[in-house]
């Protein structure tokens, strides 16, 4: 697998790179790609959340998508990761198996750099103490991924978390910095990128 770190990019150029790598790796004309990158602020909405008529708040950009899951808020001091695989290993068979795999590769990141993370019965994800700072929304073509997971390590004060998110309350998603955690966009990304082997069986190229 190949990493891509792409900086701030918005998020209609991401999706578009996204399907165009999608289609690639059906076809097996490139390898499994994960970009890292970060987008300007924009909330995007799934079909559980366009289902259940959630209201967004008018002062947040908002883009419809078809990954799983209901509404994510992305913005500065989030780190988003899109991982562009075929799955298709032993422990790949269903979504839920590959859901675990990328919330174990996330805690196990995080544990790396002083961070206790978990899962929580309420839903997918990974928390830390109580709240959610980790988000998980793919959508698949023939076991390739499309669309990923963020990582909420320093966002501006009240914008994430006044996001009722996935059908959570207010409050509940939040930020590392907001829970007093001291910890940069380089050292999440670093220890993304040093714990991937071992988390999902693929060697880095």
């Amino acid at each position: 697998m190949e990493f891509r770190l792409l900086g701030r990019i918005e998020h209609s150029v991401a999706d578009s790179l996204m399907r165009e790598l999608q289609q690639q790796r059906v076809a097996g004309q490139t390898e499994d790609v994960i970009l890292i990158l970060e987008h300007p602020e924009v909330v995007t909405i799934g079909p559980r959340a366009r289902k259940e008529g959630v209201t967004i708040p008018e002062d947040y950009l908002c883009n419809e998508v078809d990954r799983g899951g209901g509404i994510t808020w992305h913005g500065p001091g989030q780190v988003v990761v899109y991982p562009i695989i075929h799955w298709q290993q032993e422990d790949e068979n269903n979504v839920s198996q590959i859901i675990n795999k990328i919330e174990s590769w996330i805690i196990t990141a995080l544990a790396k750099i002083g961070v206790d993370g978990k899962r929580d019965k309420r839903m997918q994800g990974v928390w830390v103490d109580g709240h959610k700072v980790a988000s998980i929304g793919l959508s698949f073509l023939r076991w390739v991924s499309r669309h990923g997971f963020t990582i909420n390590h320093n966002t501006p004060e009240g914008r994430v978390e006044g996001i009722s998110g996935c059908g959570l309350g207010a409050e509940v998603t939040t930020s590392l910095s907001q829970l007093g955690h001291d910890v940069n966009e380089e050292a999440v990304i670093d220890s993304l990128i040093s714990t991937a082997e071992s988390c999902l069986n693929r060697n880095i190229s």
